[in-house]
């Protein structure tokens, strides 16, 4: 129940009179009798109340402010005394009319009338009986109403349940005031010598704490059995938060207890270790606890900080593992726990800046544009983990970062080349000194959330050792149903790396670890044709060169043409990493020029290139087809495409088959293959049988210092024998690639876009491959197939149609 005090009705600071407390009656059914016997006027001045309600029979103590209400109280007061109250329907209302009051208030005599030092009046009223505002006479100097009288529904005298009502409000209410320290307990006696059991109902809804709304229902409400035991509610209602608001007390008492004991504890534990010679710094785990706090962390997590936080506290500064704890404790606090950057999901933007940082490469940005679209209508989907593969140069580092800008996250980048300890991943136990988390977990430390971009470079380069094998550890990381709960032996508890988007590079599939590479989505990245790198030189790579060297565009200019001289003259590759360097050489001369104050042509020639770079490294072109025996074959290399010839001799013998070139096992056994199959098949070409026993055969694959494997060569292997054997020319500006069998089948390969611009450079006009590679080609631009003309087999006998001709070699040998 709420303590009896004077409620503001305009709006001002409430004061208690404690002189006037004798005022309070305590109502017999004899008075409650006379005042029912008071006889109604026609109309009443209106006093209305904004947050409090009158009952009749209730004295309260109310404050006016309102210039309308002081000249209301003071004419009432040197009149009839008598007044009507009634509440307000909007506190806020600070001039009230007819249409913002409530219609059933009660009739109230003014008992005293005090002026307060501040200029508001206070009065003290006594309820009286209620009354029901029919219509407003006049609302100046103040409001006036025509009033009736709003008559109480009583129950009979034997009542057995409104008695037991009454009994239970009466019961309650001295418990409530036992219990709620802010009630004297001097209440307790009002209450019990209440013998009216209306006044009793009316002196309790008048106190409770309730909102104004309830009381005026109270009011409103003409039964009083039914009043009864809405108060009843009520007070039960008020009675259970009481009690939960004292064990609520009692619980924080207690904890207050127990951080007194901690503190002293504590305390006495910072003097012992004073007098061992050190101390662990107060300040610092405050500052801990501190950080702790703002830290978004599990309840694992959180549990496991406070165990380690408390153990820090307990330690001897002297020993070796106290700094290894703090280091621990750092970490632990410095690690973004569900700490994430927003995705921004503007698809358009992102292309933009995947189309503005990198020329080409259509397959990836087109494969990251899904992923955006995905991550945007989901929002809820785990990051892919993606793996760039291709040649060295072509821009997959480099993609790492357009992603990571594309998407709105932080950039974070491992390199794994030559990552030979487990512990490099995992993280080493923190009972080692020295301990240090592994590289995954630093990274993310140092990218200051939880779900960066993630680049794990060349990890087909990856090593093991004694000391374990990175790339098994790399399984949990790359694995999206396990590393929700990535364990780091440094850490001790899992840590979430599934909001992380994990792009890998590799050069080499065949060297990851075959489970490794399994989830991982494999993208290829492949090389750049010539127009290609001119437009990313003319974009990207020169006006880097010029920044970095301190001159302006102004300086150098260099076209169309002189790009194309350093790409085909000085560049062997499918990247533009040694394109960049070509570039950075003339630049670097250029910036001689300026600071030495030499006269120079800003417009570069193709001569002046040449003199700058030196003579160029011509590649190998299609030369002519006036030997028997040489073939032009395509060959894929971790640089690229690139073309090869395989040569073939005749010499005197017994029939031996020698190959050389520094060629691998299955490239000696596509020779092999092509032999036999001639061997078997040599009435079908016309070739006498005794050659194979009176000859010896010499294959050679030049370039002896470059390793060579793969069976891809397989046809170009068979169509330089039978041109050896035959002595028939082999097709002028021609080149082939495919896999045999004994059969004589033609199987399909693989790099065909590779070893298509490898051709291309080289000045073929026709090529040979496998039937089943077509759907290879279909997935190449058309401006790559341009002056090509491709022919698709799949028997060997179609290659020896297409690729020699009837007309003999000069000088051909008779066998």
């Amino acid at each position: 129940m709420a303590k009896s005090g004077i409620f503001n009705i305009d709006n001002l600071s409430s004061q208690q009179i404690d002189e006037d407390a004798e005022l309070i009656p305590l109502m017999t059914s004899e008075d409650e009798e006379e005042i029912n016997r008071e006889e109604l006027p026609d109309d009443l001045p209106i006093l209305p109340l904004k947050n409090t309600v009158l009952f009749p029979g209730v004295v309260i103590p109310i404050t006016a402010g309102r210039d309308k209400s002081i000249k209301l109280i003071n004419d009432a007061n040197n009149g009839s005394k008598i007044i009507g109250v009634v509440s307000q329907k909007n506190d806020e209302e600070e001039h009230p009319g007819f249409n913002d009051i409530n219609k059933i208030g009660v009739v109230a005599r003014i008992l005293r009338v005090l002026k307060m030092p501040d200029g508001n009046t206070t009065v003290i009223i006594q309820g009286k009986k209620r009354f029901k505002v029919t219509e407003a006479v006049t609302e100046t100097p103040y409001m006036r109403c025509k009033v009736e009288e709003f008559k109480e529904q009583k129950p009979e005298f034997d009542d057995e349940e409104f008695n037991t009502i009454i009994d239970s409000l009466k019961e309650l209410s001295l418990r409530i005031i036992k219990e709620s320290p802010n009630i004297p307990s001097e209440a307790s006696f009002a209450i019990k010598n209440i013998e009216s059991s209306s006044f009793l109902v009316n002196f309790v809804s008048s106190n409770m704490s309730i909102d104004v709304k309830d009381k005026q229902k109270l009011l409103e409400t003409s039964d009083l059995k039914e009043r009864a035991l809405s108060t009843l509610k009520y007070m039960n209602l008020e009675f259970q938060k009481l009690e939960l608001k004292n064990d609520i007390q009692s619980k924080v008492q207690s904890d207050m207890n127990q951080q007194q004991r901690e503190y002293f504890l504590h305390q006495q534990m910072k003097t012992i270790q004073e007098e061992l010679g050190g101390v662990s710094s107060e300040s610092e785990i405050e500052e801990m606890r501190e950080r702790a706090k703002k830290k978004s962390w599990t309840k694992e997590a959180k549990k496991h900080f406070e165990k380690e936080l408390s153990k820090f506290q307990r330690m001897n500064p002297q020993v070796a593992e106290f700094s290894i704890q703090r280091n621990y404790l750092d970490l632990f606090l410095d690690l973004p726990w569900n700490e994430f950057s927003k995705d921004k999901f503007d698809l358009k933007r992102a292309q933009k800046i995947l189309d503005r940082d990198h020329y080409g490469l259509e397959d990836v940005k087109r494969r990251i544009i899904e992923y955006l679209a995905v991550l945007k209508l989901r929002n809820d989907m785990k990051s892919p983990i993606l793996c760039l593969y291709g040649p060295p140069g072509v821009g997959k580092t480099s993609l790492g970062k357009s992603i990571a800008e594309a998407l709105g996250r932080k950039y974070a980048r491992v390199s794994l080349g030559g990552l030979r300890d487990e512990a490099e991943i995992r993280g080493h136990r923190k009972t080692y000194i020295g301990a240090m988390p592994g590289r995954i977990i630093q990274s993310l430390k140092k990218a200051g959330t939880s779900n960066p971009v993630f680049v794990l470079d060349e990890i087909d380069k990856v090593g093991s050792s004694h000391q374990g094998d990175p790339s098994s550890a790399l399984l949990e990381v790359l694995d999206p149903e396990q590393n929700d709960e990535f364990h780091d032996n440094f850490l001790e508890i899992g840590y979430d790396l599934s909001k992380v988007m994990f792009v890998a590079t590799s050069n080499n599939l065949s060297s990851i670890h075959p489970a490794l590479r399994d989830r991982m989505e494999i993208i290829h990245v492949n090389g750049y044709t010539v127009e290609e790198k001119i437009e990313i030189a003319k974009r990207h790579l020169l006006p880097k060169q010029i920044k970095e060297h301190g001159i302006t565009s102004k300086d150098i200019k260099l076209g169309k043409k002189q790009f194309e001289k350093i790409i085909e003259g000085y560049t062997r590759e499918s990247g533009v990493r040694n394109l960049e360097k070509q570039v950075a050489k003339v630049v670097r001369n250029v910036a001689k020029n300026i600071a030495m104050e030499e006269s120079y042509e800003p417009k570069l020639s193709e001569e002046q290139v040449e003199k700058i770079l030196g003579p160029s490294r011509e590649r190998p072109t299609y030369e002519n087809n006036d030997v028997a025996g040489v073939v032009t074959g395509l060959a894929w290399t971790s640089v690229g495409g690139q073309i090869l010839f395989i040569e073939s001799i005749l010499s005197k013998g017994k029939g031996d088959l020698s190959i050389t070139g520094n060629l691998g096992k299955v490239m000696k056994e596509s020779a092999t293959i092509a032999m036999e199959y001639i061997k078997s098949n040599s009435e079908k070409f016309e070739l006498n049988s005794e050659i194979f026993n009176n000859y010896n055969v010499h294959i050679h694959v030049p370039e002896g210092a470059t390793p060579k494997d793969g069976p891809s060569a397989g046809i170009t292997m068979l169509t330089s024998l039978v041109s050896l054997f035959t002595q028939r020319k082999v097709k002028k500006n021609l080149a082939m690639t495919g896999e045999i069998t004994l059969r004589g089948k033609v199987l399909p390969v693989g790099g065909i876009k590779e070893k298509i611009l490898a051709a291309k450079r080289a000045k073929i006009k026709e090529l040979i491959l496998c039937e089943e590679n077509k759907k290879d080609i279909e997935e190449i631009k058309e401006e790559y197939l341009t002056g090509l003309k491709i022919n698709y087999v799949s028997d060997m006998s179609q290659v020896l149609e297409l690729a020699l001709l009837k007309q003999k070699v000069k000088d051909a040998k008779i066998l």
